[in-house]
């Protein structure tokens, strides 16, 4: 177990704890901020990121929620079991969050989901109804989306597979999140985007993230599930998202029971362009202030 202080988005220490802990016969890197006796918030990382990716909203959260932020298996600091032994895929997720919360013993949770991470909030959160007290989904995936060559090209039978895990370049991966993932107008963080790659660049990261590129391209389960979620829920969207357009953020939040719907100035990844008006908008929901 590490501990240590960081500063935060706000210019202030932020303590936290980074631990291991099992779940679903996997070790999952988890990091731990905020007093214990608060609401316990949970937040769930993109495709080919990591707990990394909230390292600007962590601290300020943790000023009033108890957040924990894990490696979901296979990528970050987790273990990087072999498809053999790991269903990697939407489920498998949302079941090792499932044993994590059981583990921390916090009892019912908010969740924040980006992305593939949304995905995976949403099937806990209508799976698992008992665990989740609200939920936040940042640009999920869940419908059908507009893909590029460059985007089918490590999905195409063998040739791809060896594109993704021997030859997808640092180069090739800045440009994807570069191009992809933030917006035109957005302070592109270079050093998180090298971290990233670095724990993405070795042989067990790369099979495992392929392994869930092929398993997460089928969103139809997660759009089955929508109308079970019987949590409040906050769907949040970058109007300027160029892997998946805004035009789903309505069709989501009529799709979701009660859902709240706000679209933030930003491209696929609201918290990392804007966190501290992000912060704000989720501190307000968890609280029940609007």
């Amino acid at each position: 177990m590490d501990r240590g202080a960081r500063d935060g988005a706000a210019g202030r220490a932020v303590e936290y704890v980074v631990r291991d802990v099992t779940a679903s016969g996997v070790r999952m890197r988890v990091l731990e901020a905020g007093a214990t006796t608060r609401p316990t918030v949970v937040l769930i990382h993109d495709f080919l990121t990591s707990r990394l990716a909230f390292e600007d909203i962590i601290g300020p959260l943790s000023a009033r929620f108890h957040v924990l932020a894990p490696d979901l298996p296979g990528f970050g600091e987790s273990e990087k079991p072999s498809a053999a032994r790991y269903a990697y895929g939407i489920e498998a997720f949302a079941e090792a969050i499932a044993d994590l919360i059981a583990a921390f013993g916090v009892g019912r949770v908010h969740v924040v989901g980006h992305s593939m991470g949304g995905a995976v909030a949403i099937t806990l959160a209508a799976g698992h109804r008992e665990l989740v007290q609200r939920l936040v989904v940042e640009d999920p995936l869940c419908y059908p989306f507009p893909m590029g060559m460059r985007r089918k090209l490590p999905l195409v039978p063998v040739i791809g597979g060896i594109f993704f895990k021997q030859l997808w370049s640092r180069s090739m991966f800045r440009a994807y999140f570069r191009d992809t993932i933030f917006g035109p107008e957005a302070k592109f963080p270079t050093g998180r985007v090298e971290r990233h790659y670095d724990l993405f660049n070795g042989p067990s990261a790369r099979e495992s993230a392929h392994a869930v590129l092929r398993a997460g391209l089928d969103a139809r389960p997660v759009v089955a599930r929508l109308t079970r979620i019987a949590c409040p829920t906050l769907v949040v969207w970058g109007r300027d998202d160029q892997l998946f357009p805004v035009v789903s953020a309505q069709r989501l939040a009529r799709e979701i029971p009660g859902a709240r719907l706000e679209i933030m100035d930003a491209g696929h990844s609201p918290h990392e362009e804007r966190p501290r008006e992000f912060v704000a908008l989720v501190t307000q929901f968890l609280e029940g202030r609007r």
